[in-house]
């Protein structure tokens, strides 16, 4: 699984503009994020022709790394290295390259693992490396709109779409989610193919170059778990056995998991004047194509169950949402609300300033008050910093349903 999609080259990407502006100032830039999302074609594209370029998913390149990472980066001024997680000790030739040499921009390394989680790589370039995320293509990147939802969100303002997608329509999308390969395949069967391959080859690979596992075989049973469970709050001891595990072991592989990308955990917000709260963390596949295909999920199935389509279509929500906070001014951080009394809200999000942006994911063409239970509790314990409360619904229109409160269009979020 070497290299990008060359169908990537289609989309334009939100980050490429936060890549850009790193390189000015900043020796190291890291663009960090999933395999096969379009990590070293946006690599490659911003940076054309006038540097070096390294993979290290090419075997002689990586053992050169590996076996004198001083001597490999003292040979380079500047340079693209691809897939850096396979060689973490370039990481402290590097920063004695730069420590030499500040100029900005010098390298751009890409990465398929979260290196910042590694033992003893935190804190070996602090100072001297700004990590951009890059995700799997948002909606709007594969529509081609720059907006960005968010922005528009914590302003307390909504765009109604011009052509919304609803149905069967919005189904597909939920199915394909974003990685380019799976955009790019037409028959269902197909990107099920590339989406098992995918998953064998990081759990196969990618987790045993970052971490010793003795056995393998059961990551898969827990991930197929994990699956079956995305969206719900967390529950490590029930997940270990299913699979037949401890519950520590359970935790360390879920944690890998998250580091290669192919989960994400949501944790809980609360604040004081709210009492008797949920504070479990939730767990979500990080894009909705991937998941559907690795449990089987057709626009069969989830036609006729519109539960099963609830749970895809909230992994789907909260993807766009993580995939747009990558390159959106609003910097906020993914919480989900849930209280002993069962309310919820399925993403809440806070900005540096403390301002409150809610939204419910609901799988239906009807909205009524009661789906706003949850979304009033917080705008009651949260007052002037609640700017939007929004319902993401099946439907066409946006409706009203009090001060700051609404019921949107999913499309809305990559705005046709």
């Amino acid at each position: 699984m070497k290299g990008e999609n060359p169908s990537d080259l289609l989309y334009p990407r939100g980050a490429a503009e936060r890549i850009r502006v790193a390189l000015k100032d900043t020796p190291v830039v890291l663009v960090n994020g999933p395999r096969q999302c379009g990590k070293t074609t946006l690599a490659r594209t911003l940076l054309q022709t006038d540097r070096p370029y390294f993979t290290l998913d090419d075997e002689t390149t990586l053992l050169s790394a590996k076996t004198d990472p001083v001597g490999f980066v003292r040979q380079i001024d500047t340079a693209i290295i691809d897939e850096v997680q396979r060689a973490p000790e370039l990481l402290r030739a590097i920063k004695q390259a730069v420590d030499n040499d500040r100029r900005p921009g010098r390298f751009l390394l890409t990465g398929s693992a979260n290196i910042l989680a590694l033992p003893t790589i935190s804190d070996s370039l602090a100072g001297r490396m700004e990590v951009v995320t890059l995700l799997p293509l948002a909606q709007s990147e594969i529509r081609r709109n720059q907006s960005n939802f968010l922005d528009s969100a914590f302003a307390g303002t909504v765009i109604a779409p011009r052509n919304p997608t609803v149905g069967n329509d919005l189904m597909e999308r939920v199915l394909i989610g974003g990685y380019p390969e799976m955009v790019g395949r037409g028959d269902p069967r197909r990107r099920s193919a590339w989406a098992r391959e995918y998953i064998r080859a990081i759990v196969e690979r990618d987790v045993r170059e970052i971490a010793d596992v003795e056995r393998l075989d059961q990551m898969p049973q827990l991930l197929r778990a994990l699956a079956h469970h995305s969206g719900q709050l967390l529950n490590f001891t029930q997940l270990a056995g299913q699979v037949g595990i401890d519950d520590k072991t359970a935790r360390r592989y879920i944690g890998l998991f998250e580091q290669l990308f192919l989960v994400r955990r949501i944790e809980p917000w609360f604040r004081n004047p709210l009492k008797r709260l949920v504070k479990t963390p939730k767990l979500l596949f990080l894009d909705s194509g991937l998941l559907a295909s690795f449990v089987g999920m057709t626009i069969d199935r989830i036609s006729s169950d519109r539960e099963l389509f609830g749970s895809l279509l909230e992994t789907f929500v909260a993807g766009e949402i993580l995939r747009l906070s990558t390159w959106s001014e609003v910097q906020s951080t993914c919480h989900h609300y849930r209280d002993k009394d069962q309310d919820e809200v399925d993403i809440l999000l806070e900005d540096e300033a403390g301002n409150m942006v809610g939204l419910e994911v609901k799988a239906a063409a009807t909205v009524t008050a009661a789906d706003f239970k949850g979304l009033r509790k917080v705008a009651v314990a949260t007052g002037r910093t609640f700017k939007a409360g929004w319902v993401l619904y099946d439907g066409d229109k946006i409706l009203p349903f009090g001060d700051n409160l609404a019921a949107i269009p999913l499309s809305c979020l990559w705005g046709d």
